[in-house]
């Protein structure tokens, strides 16, 4: 219940005091920033068809400047690679987006999606890279079979 309370005296002062006030907001009721180190990741929609394209939508910690999901539904027409993965830049804020197609030669039935938050630094003179993993999540998703009347 506080909770509520706390989010509607945010949502009144934010109206009132302007633009000034929507960096407090920001913070949780102590002060603190939590929900940056927090890490989510969505795929819509749950059940796609073979061929079809869904949108992942992710949220790592703000330390990570870098996402890669990988899965055994987006392989590559030819390719010998059954798992397949898709990188995703990041805003200032830890969030991105990104369409992927399923493909179809995916197999029908139950895949889990990996998203892992990393941070790349690079040295441009050896160009040499560093990649550490801050984070990691799965989320099920289950292929349906093609049919040509999904289309229509």
């Amino acid at each position: 219940m506080r909770s509520i309370t706390w989010a509607a005296a945010v949502a009144v002062a934010v109206v009132a005091a302007g633009p000034a006030a929507l960096a407090a907001a920001a913070t949780g009721p102590d002060g603190d920033t939590s929900w940056k180190k927090l890490t989510s990741f969505r795929v819509s929609p749950a059940a796609p068809h073979q061929n079809d394209a869904i949108r992942l939508l992710i949220h790592c910690p703000t330390q990570a400047n870098h996402a890669v999901v990988g899965s055994t539904a987006f392989p590559v027409k030819g390719s010998w690679r059954m798992f397949r993965e898709v990188g995703i830049g990041l805003g200032g804020m830890g969030f991105g987006k990104k369409g992927v197609v399923i493909s179809r030669y995916a197999p029908p039935g139950e895949h889990e999606v990996r998203l892992k938050c990393v941070k790349v630094t690079a040295d441009w003179l050896t160009g040499l890279r560093k990649v550490k993993v801050i984070s990691r999540s799965e989320v099920p998703l289950v292929v349906r079979p093609f049919r040509l009347g999904q289309f229509f």
